[in-house]
């Protein structure tokens, strides 16, 4: 008795599509991971200005310090920032208390606090809670406020952090697969 096996037509079009929905997956995971890379790099850019911001003038028990208003050419007085702790340098320099919730200053923040903690692996890898973020922001504020606290301090944690996006680009980068 031979046996034969007809390949039916429905069954070509599922295998198909199951290699169209593989790479569909493949192509979606490489996006996040080039977004993710890109993020890291708006947060390294974002920590290199925050040490200006410091290196400007560092503050303690406050998150900013105005210079006197100065009058703009259209009449409108506006304050200069003079100094600012760790949180109002990050903030500043992430385009100031009107992005405070953006996400490029939420995530820096959150580097910034996974680094000063040392947390390992992607530190990055998951959104924490916003009763979490605040803590953390707490943290943050209290470490910056300590009374024996250095500027250099300050200026090494914001190196720190934007050595710290380097380290998970490379992690990302190892989890990239060339596209072919």
């Amino acid at each position: 008795m031979t046996t034969i096996t007809l390949i039916r037509p429905a069954d070509r079009r599922w295998g198909d599509r199951r290699g169209r929905l593989a790479e569909r997956r493949l192509l979606a995971r490489q996006d996040r991971l080039a977004a993710r890379l890109m993020e890291l790099r708006s947060i390294a850019e974002l920590a290199v200005e925050a040490r200006s911001v410091i290196e400007a003038g560092w503050i303690q028990h406050s998150w900013y310090s105005y210079r006197t208003a100065e009058t703009e050419p259209d009449g409108h007085a506006r304050n200069t920032v003079a100094g600012a702790c760790l949180v109002g340098a990050i903030v500043h320099a992430g385009g100031g208390p009107q992005a405070f919730n953006t996400q490029l200053v939420q995530r820096s923040l959150d580097l910034t606090w996974n680094t000063l903690y040392g947390v390992a692996g992607d530190s990055l890898a998951w959104c924490p809670a916003p009763a979490v973020r605040t803590s953390h922001l707490r943290d943050l504020t209290r470490w910056n406020d300590q009374p024996a606290r250095t500027k250099a301090e300050v200026h090494d944690l914001l190196m720190a952090t934007e050595a710290e996006t380097g380290r998970l680009r490379e992690l990302i980068q190892a989890q990239r697969v060339p596209v072919g």
